[in-house]
This record gives structure tokens, sequence and C-alpha cells, in this order.
């Protein structure tokens, strides 16, 4: 009985092939997840400069309807600079959760594919240091990634 030869160059190019789909998959999903903790990275680099004016630009529509760009503009460097008696703050982003699903508030629609992150921004001012901790999510709008925070109550 004769043994039957698989051909090397057959089974080498099979496995080329199994690992060029295994690596495109994962370039996909690591590259939404880079591209998320891009846009919370920049959001933070603008408030930390106190350019709210373009970290307003990267919110969700969603929160832009909270409130507009000059009483946003206005109020953050009211709270933060003015009664933290601060110019700036440092700041770290955790590790990315992909969440299948989440909402902003309970009235709203629920949103696919977010990422969440644990921002913590560290201030130096006249009252001392401390800390603030939020949960900010990220989610696409219109082929972007935009910035959300959470209104469940």
């Amino acid at each position: 009985m004769k043994r039957k030869h698989v051909p090397l160059k057959g089974v080498f190019i099979g496995i080329i092939l199994v690992i060029l789909v295994f690596l495109l998959v994962r370039c996909v999903f690591d590259t939404s997840e880079q591209e998320a903790l891009e846009v919370v990275d920049e959001f933070y680099r603008y408030e930390q400069k106190g350019d709210f004016a373009h970290s307003w630009q990267l919110f969700h529509s969603s929160m832009k309807q909270r409130f507009s760009k000059g009483h946003y503009i206005q109020d953050r460097a009211h709270v933060f600079m003015n009664h933290f008696g601060v110019e700036t703050f440092t700041y770290t982003i955790g590790e990315p959760e992909k969440l299948e699903e989440w909402k902003i508030s309970k009235d709203q629609p629920v949103l696919n594919h977010v990422y969440k992150f644990l921002v913590t921004q560290t201030y130096k001012g006249k009252y001392g240091t401390f800390d603030i901790q939020q949960e900010v999510f990220v989610v696409q709008e219109k082929e972007k990634w935009k910035i959300m925070w959470d209104y469940n109550h």
C-alpha cells in the first residue's frame, strides 16, 4: 500500500493563511481599542491646557445636547481652574474595558461596542493635592470615536 503524501507546500500555505487571518482579526480589534484610547488622551490633553473648546468637540452628540459649547467652556474654566486654584493637572488613563452595550442614561437608547476607561485627574492647588476619578465611555459616531460620561443615577 502506498502512502499518500500531503504536499508540504500546501500545508505551509494553509498555516500561513491561518496566521494571517488571525493577525488581521487581532489587528482590527486592537486598532479600535487604540483609537478609543487616543481620543480619551486627546480629550484630556486639551482639558489640561484649558482648551475646553477643542475638548468639547470630542463629545458625542448626546453630550453636546447636555450643555452648549459656551456653557461648557465657561463652567470648566470656572470650576476646575478658578475654584480649585490650579492652572493644570496630570492624568492617568486606566486599562480599557470593552462593553457590548451601554447607555448614557436610563432614558437614552442602548449603544453597542463601547469602551470604558477610568481616568484619574490629579490636581495640585490652593486646597492641596487631590484626585478626581471618572469613568469615560468612548463610542463611535459617524465613524469617529467620541467621548461620553455616565448619567445613570
